[in-house]
């Protein structure tokens, strides 16, 4: 395996904590990465990278992996990742896709391992997680607990919801500082996300989300006020008739007690009774 630290010299770059650019450079953490899309016999044909770096990862997935995929923004990486993988390109093992990960067309890929740039990481997890596939990704810790959280717990919020909607999350290592040039601020963690089907019916899968959000900005107040308050985020035209018909003692919990399957029989409530006549 490729050296990390001889790719960042090759490179001849150094992370820049204003760009959020921190490499991973533990050797160890690096070999165990694929290892978790192994542990459940995921589909290994086309992984897929975000953030690819200088490719010390990569180089790892090229090796559990029929054919990888790299999305790096940074133009002089993305050259070098070209110049450093040349052979793997040539044999058409690796293609490397210069852009924006939350822009570009990504392929048909059947799993997902990366690091990715911490400050679009929500919007990156949830362009990948309607994919349906495997992903192991690395995150903040607190994000990666967040995503994890169970329903009356601090953590729990509109992202775990969310997360739990599309996969089974599961974190399955923490990282600590110094496996990264430059160190981050914070603890990492790995989360392996692993796609299912919800044990709850979604009809309008966009509303839902939009009523789960909406919810959460008044975690502290009682689903009876949130819903009355946050009509102008969920876009109901009639909060007062959901509040009216829904069931009063769930109406008494408020967000953070909410488990996913009750927030889909409300949102499903709140789009029959709540949305108002479209053809009025």
């Amino acid at each position: 395996m490729r050296d990390p630290d001889g790719l960042l010299a090759r490179a001849g770059v150094r992370g820049d904590p204003a760009r959020d650019q921190h490499f991973l450079v533990d050797d160890r953490v690096l070999d165990r990465l694929p290892t978790y899309l192994e542990e459940v016999d995921a589909d290994t044909s086309h992984v897929l990278e975000i953030g690819g770096g200088t490719g010390a990862l990569t180089d790892r997935l090229l090796a559990i992996a029929d054919e990888v995929t790299v999305v790096e923004r940074d133009r002089d990486l993305a050259a070098f990742l070209r110049e450093e993988f040349a052979d793997e390109i040539t044999a058409g093992e690796l293609t490397v896709i210069e852009g924006d990960a939350l822009e570009v067309d990504l392929p048909d890929f059947s799993a997902s391992v990366s690091n990715l740039p911490y400050g679009v990481s929500s919007e990156i997890t949830f362009r990948l997680l309607p994919k349906k596939r495997p992903l192991v990704l690395m995150f903040q810790q607190e994000f990666a607990e967040r995503m994890v959280a169970e329903p009356g717990t601090a953590e729990y919020g509109r992202l775990s919801v969310s997360t739990q909607h599309y996969a089974a999350a599961e974190i399955v290592e923490s990282i600590p500082k110094e496996a990264f040039s430059p160190p981050p601020a914070v603890r990492s963690a790995v989360v392996r996300l692993l796609p299912r089907d919800p044990e709850y019916e979604v009809d309008d899968e966009a509303f839902f989300l939009r009523f789960v959000k909406a919810c959460f900005t008044q975690r502290r107040k009682t689903m009876r006020n949130a819903i009355r308050n946050t009509a102008h985020i969920s876009g109901l035209d009639e909060p007062d008739a959901v509040v009216e018909a829904a069931d009063e003692e769930l109406l008494r919990k408020r967000a953070d007690a909410v488990t996913p399957a009750e927030f889909a029989e409300l949102a499903a409530l709140a789009a029959a009774v709540g949305q108002g006549d479209d053809d009025a």
